[in-house]
């Protein structure tokens, strides 16, 4: 039988025996490249001998030493780093092409008998070993596409005041410089040139010359006081992951501030009470008596405290000062202190009209799912492109509230473009996760839960997915700047059953525009671990300032 002969990679076949021989060579070639490396080394110890010998008990020319040793060591390091690339590249030759050689100098001290009868030297596993290689390579490209999806790109950097009115707001009052501020915004001029290569982006802001010029005046402007008492955990200890966390991480970004924050609270415009309604939650509260009352309480002796040991809250009546509560509960345990209810401006996560949320004073706060609390930009990004989208809307969670029932009664197993589900099960999340369905959606619904508020509003920003929004009297977060209609959709909770007919019946010009739309105001709802300009914590701080001029009255001149 005659022997097989091995396929080149070039195509060219080579026969074992062609193969053999020039292995033989190339073993001749590595037992030469060897015994030069030896011979090197007797030279250069008897070199180093004669030296010593040489230059004992004499006086050394030490300009000559170095030169030498300086010579030798260079030939010492790239006479064998040449011949060891000789020997690394070197290809042994045959009839019909060349083929590298597998096996190192190890080896072939090892056996010398298997460098020859193995002649082919070419691994059985290679096309495995190819197709992996080429399975890492796609997977270092996914990797690299993902980071390039979480690059946060980087805000302009403040405009630097002029010192003469630099020292003219200083000259002024708190009082004088919130009036300054006001009549500044209602003549703020108008922003010009504000295109798609513009860090703020006009269509998703309401006016985006108002507000380009109410935070100039704000970086210039604006200082808080921080009141130290009140013991942890209910103060001054932020809760960083789960629903409530964006109350979590405006407390943390906001005590260690150095723009804003002031120790002399006679020079602060706003007063911060930095205390955790989910902190106060897990303190207080008696599981499964439905009783708040112990959490108002606390809450109002708290405020009486600060009145009577500081002059500032009896000084407008509480309303400079601010708090900042994510959790459902929120508005109600403000309830025990009527000064706290109806003048402080509260941040809310629950900003229901029904629900003591007053428009214009108070804020709505975005509700941010953090789940790891060192990774708070962790999945963000990566929305799929629109033509490889299958789903048209997507919702999954739990039973509880007035809307998600209805939702589900109409549209679960109802329609294959709609994919409503309860809890996503193991099955269906085996498949495609959460975060996959939300990126693979080209609408996510956010139906309200107990309360109006849901962190899938932020969640859909934040997996480029638009929102459709169902919570009736339901303020939407940053309103007083943003403008939703460019990103979102509201749907009446009438209208569950139309939902699809309502979605459809969008053109996918305007849908484009909108999913452009989400991604532009994305920055805006970002928690970055080192805050920059115009992210969420400036942001809801801008709605906390921009209220408070709201409820300054200019004197008539």
């Amino acid at each position: 039988m005659m022997p097989e002969k091995q396929r080149h990679p070039t195509g060219q076949e080579q026969s074992p025996a062609s193969i053999q021989n020039s292995g033989q060579g190339k073993f001749e070639e590595i037992i030469i490249y060897d015994e030069l490396r030896k011979q090197l080394e007797h030279v250069s110890l008897a070199l180093f001998k004669e030296l010593i010998r040489r230059f004992a008990w004499r006086k050394i020319d030490w300009r000559k030493l170095f030169l030498a040793g300086a010579v030798m060591s260079i030939a010492g390091i790239i006479l064998p780093t040449f011949l060891l690339a000789y020997h690394h590249n070197s290809r042994f030759e045959s009839p019909n092409g060349t083929m590298h050689l597998s096996k190192n100098l190890t080896e072939a001290r090892l056996d010398k008998s298997q460098l020859v009868t193995s002649a082919p030297f070419v691994s059985l596993n290679s096309s495995i070993e190819a197709k992996e290689s080429a399975r890492v390579l796609r997977m270092r490209q996914n990797r690299r596409k993902t980071i390039d999806v979480l690059k946060v790109v980087h805000p302009p950097p403040r405009r630097s005041v002029p010192r003469h009115l630099q020292r003219y707001l200083q000259s002024l009052s708190s009082h004088e410089a919130l009036l300054y501020a006001k009549r500044e915004i209602e003549h703020a001029p108008l922003v010009k040139n504000v295109g798609n290569d513009s860090y703020l982006y006009a269509p998703v802001f309401q006016n985006i010359s108002i507000f380009k010029r109410s935070y100039e005046l704000m970086e210039m402007i604006l200082k808080v006081y921080i009141y130290r008492d009140g013991k942890k955990p209910i103060f001054h200890q932020p809760r960083l992951n789960g629903i409530y966390a964006s109350e979590g991480w405006f407390m943390k970004l906001m005590e260690a501030n150095r723009e804003f924050v002031t120790k002399e609270p006679e020079k602060a415009h706003l007063f911060y009470l930095p205390y955790s309604s989910r902190q106060l939650e897990l303190a207080l509260y008696v599981r499964n008596s439905h009783n708040l009352r112990p959490l108002s309480k606390f809450l109002r002796d708290y405020v009486n405290v600060i009145a009577s040991k500081y002059p500032f809250w009896n000084r407008t009546h509480g309303s400079d000062h601010f708090l900042v509560a994510c959790h459902d509960w929120g508005p109600f345990i403000t309830t025990e202190h009527v000064e706290l209810k109806d003048n402080a401006i509260k941040a809310l996560c629950n900003a229901d009209l029904k629900e003591n949320f007053v428009a214009g004073k108070d804020v709505s706060l975005p509700e941010t799912a953090i789940r790891i609390a060192n990774k708070p930009l962790r999945n963000i990004g990566g929305g799929i492109r629109v033509s490889q989208r299958p789903i048209l809307a997507f919702f999954a969670g739990k039973m509880h509230g007035r809307v998600r029932p209805k939702l589900l009664k109409h549209w679960l197993n109802k329609d294959a473009d709609m994919r409503i589900y309860g809890p996503l099960s193991r099955r269906v999340s085996k498949n495609m996760s959460y975060v996959r369905h939300m990126k693979s959606s080209k609408y996510c619904i956010c139906p309200m839960g107990y309360e109006v508020n849901s962190p899938r509003i932020v969640e859909a920003i934040y997996y480029e997915c638009v929102p459709v929004i169902i919570a009736d009297n339901f303020v939407l977060p940053l309103s007083e700047v943003l403008e939703w209609k460019a990103f979102s959709v509201t749907v009446a909770e009438i209208d569950i059953p139309k939902l699809k007919e309502i979605l459809l019946a969008i053109p996918l010009k305007r849908y484009l525009q909108m999913l452009m739309n989400v991604k532009m105001v994305q920055k805006h709802f970002l928690w970055n671990p080192n805050p920059m300009r115009y992210d969420l914590f400036h942001m809801i701080l801008h709605s906390i300032w921009y209220n408070r001029l709201n409820q300054i009255q200019i004197p008539q001149s």
